[in-house]
């Protein structure tokens, strides 16, 4: 019996790990292997869930961290997967604040020890990201530095944000944290097949442990528009984000277009793409301390105005 290889997408809050998953299930698919996605959201709704193709086998775990709370969720979905479809590899795309290791844990049960293979954790870093690290909280820092101990792939991803010499600096300091990891600079997550399938993973190593339930008073708030909203006042609220915000996904209308946006939050930084489909106009926020009674009241101000 062939085993099916397993592929861990991990990263930090916005630093590309959907536009990752798109890019490899576009190579899969170009090389005719069966491959199927489990896809983990800390919120009670799924976004990211949109952009793997339909024909894809998708297994959704949502409103939790998979590397604790919903850890056995995990193990029963791999055991559905298994039993319902013949597979090359499975991708699980991890939330942004799980920690890698837990979650190879889950793969690594004996019920599956004949039966999957796990061949890499992958790393997305935003470059950006990772140079102004700093002003993050102790925990969520040491979390971003445990993802890259971890990996034995490094992606530094939008590495066209900086100059020569900050490459060779960010390079340097994530080299010095993960010495046997493969690091390839990409821009927009794109990556050949053969950089993120190694041909054997590297030795677990010990780590500690930090995820969102026990230490990262990360959370999320998920809100539904009934209107459209008017875009400047939509950005005049973006403005006034707080820094502890890390992470907006979701689909909004403006009152100016009949047109759907998908709409991304990341760094500070909005991204709206045109949605072809009508989609409800949810946003998923995802951010430290979060303060759920004043995004709702400024959400709702929003389609009063």
């Amino acid at each position: 019996m062939k085993k099916v290889e397993v592929y861990i997408l991990s990263g930090f809050l916005g630093a590309g790990k959907t536009s990752l998953l798109q890019n490899i299930l576009r190579h899969e698919k170009d090389n005719n292997r069966k491959v199927a996605v489990i896809m983990n959201e800390l919120g009670e709704i799924s976004i990211d869930s949109d952009a793997v193709p339909g024909e894809t086998p998708l297994k959704e775990l949502l409103n939790g961290c998979v590397c604790c709370t919903i850890q056995g969720q995990l193990e029963v979905q791999l055991d559905n997967m298994l039993r319902e479809y013949d597979l090359d590899a499975i991708y699980i795309e991890t939330t942004g604040v799980a920690h890698p290791i837990e979650v190879l844990d889950s793969c690594l049960s004996p019920l599956f020890a004949e039966k999957l293979d796990v061949r890499a954790i992958i790393t997305i870093i935003d470059a950006k990201r990772w140079q102004d690290r700093s002003s993050l909280s102790i925990q969520l820092r040491k979390l971003l530095i445990e993802q890259v101990q971890h990996a034995d792939v490094l992606l530094l991803n939008k590495v066209d944000s900086l100059t020569e010499g900050e490459k060779a600096a960010v390079v340097s300091e994530i080299q010095a944290i993960n010495q046997d990891g493969k690091l390839v600079m990409t821009e927009f997550a794109n990556v050949s097949l053969s950089i993120v399938q190694p041909e054997a993973r590297l030795e677990k190593k010990k780590h500690e442990e930090a995820h969102v339930h026990n230490h990262l008073n990360l959370r999320t708030y998920v809100h539904t528009f009934s209107n459209p909203v008017h875009l400047e006042s939509f950005e005049e609220f973006l403005r006034g984000m707080p820094d502890s915000i890390y992470r907006i996904k979701g689909y909004i209308r403006f009152t100016d277009t009949k047109e759907s946006f998908l709409f991304q939050y990341s760094y500070g930084m909005p991204l709206y793409m045109k949605e072809p489909l009508k989609r409800t106009q949810t946003l998923v926020f995802i951010g430290e301390k979060l303060d759920r009674t004043y995004l709702k009241e400024e959400l709702d101000r929003l389609e009063l105005r």
